[in-house]
């Protein structure tokens, strides 16, 4: 057994080094070559056409092939599991989604034992957090919704990486769960949900936000009503229903908020903080030292009259008038935000940057937005119609988009490893999915969900590489943010252990056993195409095909777990070439 083991180390060793170069330069490559995938509500985009295209929703009249299938639950999903694509194959688009819209909902609190270490809780208590992130990405029915969750947890962030929150581990929990919960609600109860959540009080400091106090001169914190505006609801900029941005008489984009308008919010937000039966001035400035299992950190915020401004509020237009409780501001502040016509715009195409193209067009922007402000029955909000537009539009679902340059998105780093996930229906040996701190770039694949390093999340929805062929274009890729030649190498060598050691996760506690693919491991192009079902969905190029061929017959079979190896570099070089990482 040893002198076997030693001798398949030694010739995969041989076999992976001698391509590690190209794949790099192959995975490197894939994040330039998508020179038009991009978004966002950033930069200055031309007029729109004279009125607003009708939302175009109608799914396909005949039921989709696999690939077909396949390519709408990668942007619907953690990724095609098998079972799933049969799924969708037998009802259609539209019938699935009517059953995961009425899936009953995987809760993530239940999996997060009340526990942790009040010295270093960010070290014991982010396990069974990102465990039970991996198990609903791996195996969760509501694969919509936790998909959903995953990207509103893009938009709303709160971050695992500040002290402050990571203290509360059951509290993470409970967020993730009120996301997921409001997932397929409407905005506006998600708008008040977040801003009431102890975990982002704490994050975003207006938590125990006091009211102003001339003889002191201490004002209330704006750092919640900033980036309410600026990251939750309207942007920085004025946008038509489309997306693109208003100018002014001087052809200038017209900002959104001013400082003022700043001041006057935050005055909304002050007099906010934990749950408790008792509104003294103790249980207010608590806001450290809670035990983990404290039940404040799973409850709402509170109001704590003594705390919060009686002065005039003005905002965005909006005056509330002086003395009015805090409770009607906030209810009053929340309405005019989310009555903004910026919110439309500004959420849909950002969600459709997280799901299908970085660069939607602005007819497609616009019918999302217009299910946005109006889910056909008067409801504005209505984030089911929002992900039925954004799914089923015919931008997202016309295959000739597979060959347009200018559609698709990188697949982030999370977003790749899940689809391997769910191809070959990998196991946990703990039954809990152990995947622990991955966003290291330089030793992991740079991103772990929930553990962004700042507010404005991983990336940008507007950033566009610089010195590139999308720069050129007037284009963005988000996702390019945390892409770098080390990553690239990084990712490569996270990808070549999860083939040696047939899993990925701590202790190798995800595990795949590959016995149908070692099974037609004989056949090249069987192997080949097969990869090409699993992970690309029918859209691996004659090129990549080619050299993947080539790698995989430079394994003669007559050496040693031929089979093994040829299933190895299988996976390796299709995990690695641009037709996976840009998800079209």
């Amino acid at each position: 057994m040893t002198t076997a083991n030693t001798r398949q180390r030694g010739v995969g060793s041989a076999i992976f080094l001698s391509l590690r170069r190209l794949l790099i330069a192959a995975a490197t490559v894939s994040t330039v070559a998508l020179t038009a995938c991009g978004g966002g509500s950033e930069g200055v985009a031309p007029p729109p056409d004279n009125g607003t295209p009708p939302p175009d929703t109608t799914p396909p009249a005949v039921p989709p092939t696999r690939n077909e299938a396949a390519r709408f639950l990668t942007q619907a999903t953690f990724g095609p599991a098998p079972a799933d694509v049969d799924r969708v194959v037998a009802l259609g688009y539209a019938a699935w989604l009517d059953e995961q819209f009425n899936s009953q909902a995987s809760l993530h609190l239940p999996a997060v034992p009340a526990f942790g270490d009040t010295i270093t809780p960010q070290f014991v208590g982010q396990f069974p957090l990102l465990s039970s992130f991996w198990t609903k990405a791996a195996i969760a029915p509501d694969q919509l919704r936790q998909r959903a969750m995953f990207s509103l947890s893009q938009l709303f962030v709160i971050s695992m990486v500040d002290n402050n929150v990571m203290s509360y581990p059951q509290g993470i929990a409970t967020y993730m769960d009120l996301l997921s919960r409001n997932a397929f609600g409407n905005y506006r109860q998600l708008l008040e949900d977040v801003t009431l959540s102890p975990m982002m009080g704490l994050y975003l400091s207006h938590l125990a936000n006091q009211k102003e106090d001339p003889a002191s001169g201490r004002v209330p914190d704006e750092n919640y009503a900033r980036e309410v505006m600026q990251l939750f609801t309207i942007g920085l900029i004025e946008l038509n229903a489309d997306g693109t941005v208003k100018l002014d008489s001087r052809r200038e984009p017209i900002e959104t908020y001013s400082n003022d308008d700043v001041i006057g919010l935050a005055r909304v937000l002050t007099g906010w903080s934990w749950s408790s039966p008792t509104k003294d001035e103790a249980s207010f400035q608590t806001n450290r030292g809670l035990l983990v299992t404290d039940e404040r950190a799973l409850k709402p915020m509170e109001l704590y009259p003594q705390f919060h401004s009686a002065s005039a509020k003005s905002f965005l237009g909006k005056t509330i008038p002086a003395s009015t409780g805090g409770q009607e501001s906030l209810k009053q502040a929340l309405d005019h935000l989310f009555n903004h016509p910026n919110v439309g715009p500004f959420v849909s195409k950002q969600l459709i940057q997280r799901t299908v193209t970085s660069n939607p067009s602005p007819a497609y922007v616009a019918r999302v937005t217009a299910a946005f402000n109006d889910n056909g029955q008067g409801v504005r909000g209505d984030m089911r119609a929002v992900w039925r537009t954004i799914l089923l539009d015919s931008e997202a679902r016309d295959v000739a988009k597979l060959d347009d340059p200018q559609f698709g998105k990188l697949r982030e780093p999370v977003l790749r490893l899940t689809a391997w996930i769910r191809a070959f229906s990998v196991k946990s040996t703990s039954g809990n999915y152990n995947v622990f701190f991955t966003d290291d770039p330089s030793s992991g694949i740079g991103q772990a969900p929930f553990r962004s390093p700042s507010v404005f999340n991983f990336y940008r929805p507007g950033y566009v590489p610089p010195n590139t062929g999308a720069a050129t274009a007037g284009l963005v890729v988000p996702e390019m943010q945390i892409t770098s030649e080390t990553s690239a190498s990084s990712y490569i060598n996270f990808v070549e252990g999860m083939a040696i050691l047939g899993g990925a996760g701590f202790l190798n506690d995800l595990t795949a056993d590959y016995q149908a693919e070692r099974a037609i491991a004989d056949d090249v192009d069987a192997l080949v195409n097969r990869m090409d079902e699993r992970l690309t969905y029918g859209t691996m190029s004659a090129n990549t095909k080619a050299l993947a061929r080539e790698a995989v017959a430079s394994v003669p079979l007559s050496t040693f777990d031929a089979r093994g190896n040829r299933v190895r570099l299988a996976l390796l070089f299709t995990m690695a070439s641009p037709d996976f990482i840009v998800q079209r």
